[in-house]
């Protein structure tokens, strides 16, 4: 073994460099975080070869005095710090003092430097090793460049990427910086093009408009909340633009750009049952607590942070998130009290007795009129005339009064007296050959006119019919009635059965999937349902083949099982016994059901997150299907649940509806 002996400082500052100076972008980070901490209001950032050539910083802060310039690139040198006790409230981005030194131990550094109301100078250094310090002219502010990086490590040199990914790490870089202040203006240059330049006007959405573009800017809602000591503020993107990655996930803490686990779950689980599986949301977001609840020097490039409250900072994360979307993104799951759970028989299959016991406990005490179509003629009796009798059992689905206009509002249809309820008496003799009283005129035909003289009658006298019993309550009952409320909509169809076709009164074209739509109503149903799901046993019992380790999944998880309607018991090997399944599921689908429950439980989740998941596939089995024959009275009760704004994503995330106006229409057909 060669003998122990201590380093030379160049290969000493080589090594430490290497923890520091990982590509240009490093260097960048460095450099423009110096300027930040400088007091800079603009800042410009040049770069050739994608920095491998040239990397220039050119910042209008304190500037560095002349005398001070060759103790800036010693090791461990810095104005940041004075004792140990600083290290627990850091409030800059850097501290250090390892940066300059181990950006000049690679690279040949020039830095020409102006304090206010002083002389400019400049300094430079190849190697690490310093040069002599000049007078020079410039203004105030300070500029660095960066040349020939790692022309004197060429093991580092070969593993540097091509020059396009280099610049566009460091574009990524500057646009981050860019975004936790937005109250500096920074410009980017590449190879001499401009490639950046954000306002400076203090303003983050001005910010985020010039970083990341339009497009991703008009997608974002605000937000705004505090937790403890903890406040959170910036942009999230609407559920419906999603993306395919975190790459547009922006964390800040204290101004200081992060990489956070802790963030990004929190950030996530207030989208959940909002986003399809596989997408992503994006977001700005800036987090400020006390700086001495934040430890920044976890990390050599100070990308990581440790908190000293990490379930108050997840939870002030968590819900100022929820409560944007919940007010600006679409509605999530209503509690119990306010929903209003559809009949069971209504879209899904139940068994016959439970049926019949529902029926029978909301019969009605006197037995119903028989339903008939609309503008039907009902004869109330054989002397009384004819009137139109409506129904609104059933509506159509094409209104003849127009597009919009309220159907006739509905009269009570009365039974026809029978005989016994019929007067025997005769009416006294005046009053048959005088005019029918005004409430009784709608019963009887109008009486014959009385002749002037009584001698000469060409016509007999014809008596009016027996009245009917008087009905006092009638006009009461027809005084309490409540009009239908007039629709904002109307189906105007479904296409492929699957899609409803659906024109609102704004002049709007909706196209609504009913598998989606049902699919979070059922969802809704069954979170906030606080009773056990109704059950149906199996005429017969099925087994279910599963694997092995899906098996002892479900079985472990039995007693969540029967809490969603499910009864099931070991049938030896990788088989489990079926005997009863939710009202809800059919029952041929018990064995995919499982199967995909199984699935579920695979994942190491919490229970919450567990039983969220099983009702995520329940309410999928459930819901009608696309290609299914709907009847119109369930294509109505869908409608007006998406009308309402009561649904908007199915629990995966996906879109119930799709929006066409009028413009967008006539644009199509060339018509405007």
């Amino acid at each position: 073994m060669p003998p122990i002996q201590q380093l030379s400082p160049h290969v000493a500052d080589l090594i430490a460099a290497g923890e520091v100076v990982e590509r240009p972008a490093s260097v960048v980070k460095e450099l423009v975080e110096n300027a930040i901490d400088a007091g800079s209001s603009a800042i410009v950032v040049e770069l050739r070869r994608g920095g491998m050539s040239l990397i220039r910083v050119t910042d209008n802060g304190c500037g560095i005095p002349a005398r001070e310039l060759p103790t800036a690139f010693l090791r461990h040198a810095t104005s940041k710090l004075r004792h140990a006790e600083d290290l627990s409230s850091i409030g800059t981005l850097g501290f250090r003092g390892e940066a300059l030194a181990a950006i000049s131990a690679v690279s040949r550094v020039e830095i020409t430097s102006r304090p206010h109301g002083q002389n400019a100078a400049v300094f430079t250094l190849e190697g690490g090793v310093p040069g002599e310090v000049e007078e020079t002219g410039a203004p105030e502010g300070t500029t660095i460049a960066v040349r020939d990086l790692f022309y004197n490590t060429p093991a580092r040199l070969k593993f540097m990427k091509k020059d396009s990914a280099e610049t566009a790490a460091v574009a990524g870089l500057i646009q981050h910086l860019a975004l936790s202040h937005p109250n500096i203006s920074f410009k980017f240059l590449k190879d001499g093009m401009d490639a950046l330049h954000t306002p400076g006007d203090g303003r983050l959405d001005s910010a985020i408009y010039a970083a990341l573009g339009r497009d991703f800017a008009k997608t974002l809602i605000p937000i705004q909340g505090r937790g403890g000591d903890t406040a959170v503020s910036g942009f999230i993107t609407q559920p419906l633009q999603h993306r395919g990655s975190r790459s547009m996930q922006v964390f800040f803490v204290n101004g200081r750009f992060i990489k956070s686990q802790l963030l990004t779950a929190a950030l996530e689980e207030g989208y959940r049952n909002r986003l399809m599986k596989g997408k992503f949301p994006g977001c700005v977001l800036s987090v400020t607590l006390p700086a001495t609840s934040v430890d920044v020097n976890v990390h050599p490039a100070k990308t990581q942070v440790k908190f000293a409250k990490d379930g108050e900072v997840f939870d002030a994360v968590y819900h100022t998130v929820l409560d944007a979307l919940e007010s600006g993104g679409g509605p999530a799951p209503k509690p119990a009290e306010t929903l209003a759970a559809p009949r069971q028989d209504f879209f899904q299959s139940m068994d016959a007795k439970t049926y019949r016991e529902q029926k029978a406990l909301s019969k009605p005490e006197s037995p119903p009129a028989r339903r008939e179509s609309r503008e039907s003629v009902v004869r109330v009796s054989d002397s009384a005339p004819e009137f139109l009798y409506q129904t609104a059992a059933r509506p159509a689905p094409f209104p003849k009064g127009g597009a919009f206009s309220s159907p006739p509002s509905v009269i009570p249809r009365k039974p026809a007296p029978t005989e016994a309820a019929v007067p025997t008496d005769p009416l006294p003799p005046e009053r048959t050959a005088s005019p029918a009283p005004p409430e009784a005129g709608i019963f009887q035909q109008p009486a014959a006119p009385k002749p002037e003289n009584p001698a000469i009658s060409p016509v007999a006298t014809v008596p009016a019919p027996p009245l009917p019993p008087a009905i006092p309550q009638a006009a009461e009952e027809q005084q309490a009635i409540e009009p239908i409320r007039e629709p904002s909509w109307r189906i105007a169809g479904e296409v492929l059965h699957t899609y409803v076709i659906c024109e609102s009164g704004d002049g709007c074209v909706y196209l609504i999937d009913k598998h989606a739509a049902h699919e979070r109503i059922n969802f809704n149903r069954l979170l906030a349902s606080q009773e056990p799901p109704m059950r149906q046993t199996l005429l017969q019992a099925t087994a279910v083949e599963l694997g092995r380790e899906d098996k002892a999944l479900l079985l472990e998880n039995l007693p969540l099982l029967e809490s969603l309607g499910f009864a099931c018991e070991d049938f030896g090997g990788g088989a489990i016994l079926v005997r009863e399944v939710p009202a809800d599921i059919d029952a041929g689908d018990a064995a995919s059901t499982l199967e995909e429950l199984a699935g579920a439980l695979r994942a190491k989740r919490s229970p919450a997150e567990r039983r969220e998941a099983l009702l995520h596939t329940m309410a999928c089995k459930a819901a009608i299907k696309g290609g299914w024959t709907s009847d119109v009275s369930e294509l109505r009760a869908l409608v007006e649940k998406v009308q309402s704004g009561e649904v908007c994503f199915c629990p995966h995330g996906r879109p119930v509806a799709v929006k066409f106006t009028k413009y967008q229409l006539e644009k199509m057909f060339k018509r405007a």
